[in-house]
């Protein structure tokens, strides 16, 4: 490398981390502190950066390593464990924004190839600002941030299609013989690649895995080796970067290879956002600022506004569905990557892209006061979003009573304290956020409501401070210390079960001042212990106690 260059790369790095603690001092994430150095060493201010051609070449390795992660996350199985509403909201919230971005960008006068692009861009929330945010305010389990966190991932996987689909182009259109022969090029080498990963690479896992050096070099080896691959065959570094990661997002060794990798995708992505600033120009602001001001809107307004209806009408509260599309109010890195990449097929102008880049920053801005003070919002805004208040699922107002017991959860074991309390004469409301479970016991004659055990709104409408007894099944440890501590301050006398999964949650629970925590293995356990006690190892009295079982689960758990 070059003196000079090495001398320009420093000097970037080091007004990037004064730039970023200043970012930091103020609790703005660092992907602007990124974007804002790039604009101060590029022309627009300083002009420091004359070998601008390295710069960029770094920023498509960070491009290219960011893609090969991303791909790593992409299991298919991951789609079944976000659950209906993340893949309901997340499809329909992209179709809506991407079609009322591209209408209200072809009347702002850019062509419908411009229109679709800036449509998709302002579709993609921001996966690592979302995580981050959330993860500090320890409400990443919460409901409304996993349906945040599901959504997101479905957005991924759309963005990683777009992605496919404009860095593959062999031409300047997309007819349907383009199409065709792009497909049965990616097929001659994916599915060698994907028969490579499934068969040849789990048997060769002992040797890869048993070094740390030797997994992260295998990595490296993989991602770029499969990159160039696809590059020779007609397609982008990119597109093969990406495949490369979801080749092997089924080994047992992904998490390692992603964590290990993070390091060094940083720091390439930093340049990749430190080029994208250098990028940026100001002087002709007063030209795009109504393009910029309306788009910010789409982005801040509009889009939590069609995540939050969607939520609405699949019956979810307005507090949880407020929150979920809040934290969605920003545009994401892979919108930026995707506005560059499609500039590079000349797809799109400069302008556009500095456009995007532009409300990227404001957006991202906005998002993290946006969901640190979501429930302070949230109470300003609660009276005029009553509209957007999902339909009453339970039978009655759960005002006009006082309950003995409510039960939060109602699959893992629920049954049995609701056969106890009806057996027991006594009154119980059933407190569940899963739509199916809710249809459920809705034709049980079980007095149910629809909701958020963390939602406080919620909590005062059930009246959990005169409540008796307090049940969780639920098996997040954060929910149950939130009620737990809840129950402390406001109603003490309470009798407080709920479950844990390990003897330490347990311990801390018990110091949180539960009544008593159940532990599915446990019980299990010493149940069966008690029968072995009674009838020995009679193969035929295991037999009647299995039929039995399996009754029993039929009746009540189907």
């Amino acid at each position: 490398m070059d003196s000079n260059i090495f001398a320009e790369l420093s000097v970037v790095i080091v007004i990037g981390v004064v730039v970023s603690i200043i970012l930091r001092l103020i609790r703005q994430p660092l992907i602007i502190g990124y974007i804002i150095t790039g604009l101060i060493v590029g022309p627009s201010v300083m002009n420091l950066v004359s070998n601008d051609q390295t710069i960029n070449v770094f920023a498509s390795i960070g491009v290219a390593l960011l893609l090969f992660i991303i791909g790593l996350g992409l299991n298919p199985k991951v789609v079944k464990e976000v659950g209906k509403v993340a893949v309901i909201t997340g499809t329909l919230q992209i179709i809506f924004t991407v079609a009322i971005g591209f209408i209200v960008s072809h009347l702002l006068g850019y062509s419908k190839t411009e229109s679709i692009v800036i449509g998709l861009a302002l579709a993609f929330s921001s996966t690592i600002i979302i995580l981050k945010l959330l993860s500090d305010k320890k409400e990443q389990t919460r409901l409304y941030g996993k349906i945040a966190i599901g959504i997101l991932l479905i957005q991924d996987i759309a963005a990683t299609i777009v992605l496919v689909l404009i860095l593959a182009r062999s031409d300047n259109s997309f007819s349907p013989e383009t199409l065709i022969l792009l497909a049965l090029k990616g097929l001659a080498i994916a599915i060698p690649l994907f028969l490579i990963s499934g068969w040849i690479l789990p048997k060769m896992g002992k040797i890869i895995a048993s070094n740390q050096e030797l997994l992260y070099l295998f990595a490296i080896g993989w991602g770029f080796g499969v990159a160039t691959l696809f590059e020779h065959f007609g397609f982008s570094i990119e597109v093969g970067a990406l495949f490369a990661g979801v080749a092997l997002a089924n080994l047992p060794y992904v998490h390692e290879i992603a964590s290990r990798l993070r390091p060094l995708r940083d720091f390439f992505v930093v340049v990749f956002f430190i080029s994208l600033g250098t990028r940026l120009n100001f002087g002709h602001i007063s030209d795009i600022w109504l393009q910029i001001t309306v788009l910010c809107l789409i982005v801040v307004l509009i889009k939590p506004f069609i995540t939050m209806v969607i939520m609405s009408l699949m019956g979810y509260t307005k507090s949880t569905s407020f929150k979920a599309s809040s934290a969605l109010a920003q545009i994401s890195e892979f919108s930026l990557v995707l506005v560059i990449l499609a500039q590079q097929q000349n797809l799109l102008r400069q302008e556009i892209v500095n456009i995007i880049t532009i409300v990227a920053l404001i957006t991202i801005a906005a998002s993290a006061y946006i969901i640190t003070y979501s429930r302070s919002i949230y109470s300003l805004l609660e009276k005029k979003i009553t509209l957007m208040e999902r339909r009453k699922t339970k039978p009655e107002s759960s005002r006009s009573f006082n309950y003995d017991m409510i039960l939060f959860g109602y699959n893992k074991g629920g049954q049995e304290f609701i056969k106890t309390m009806k057996q027991m004469s006594k009154r119980f409301i059933v407190v569940d956020y899963d739509p199916e479970v809710v249809d459920l016991i809705a034709n049980r004659n079980v007095h149910f409501i629809f909701g958020d055990a963390t939602d406080l709104e919620l909590l005062e409408e059930i009246n959990l401070s005169k409540a008796k007894l307090v049940v969780s099944t639920i098996g997040d440890y954060n929910t149950n210390v939130f009620l737990a501590r809840w129950l402390k301050k406001s109603n003490h006398q309470a009798v407080f079960i709920c479950a844990a999964d390990t003897a330490k949650q347990a311990s801390d629970l018990y110091d949180e001042g539960v009544s008593y925590v159940i532990m599915p293995h446990y019980v299990g356990s010493e149940k069966i212990s008690s029968f072995i006690k009674r009838n020995g190892f009679n193969k035929g009295e295991f037999k009647r106690f299995r039929d039995k079982h399996l009754l029993y689960l039929q009746t009540h758990y189907q």
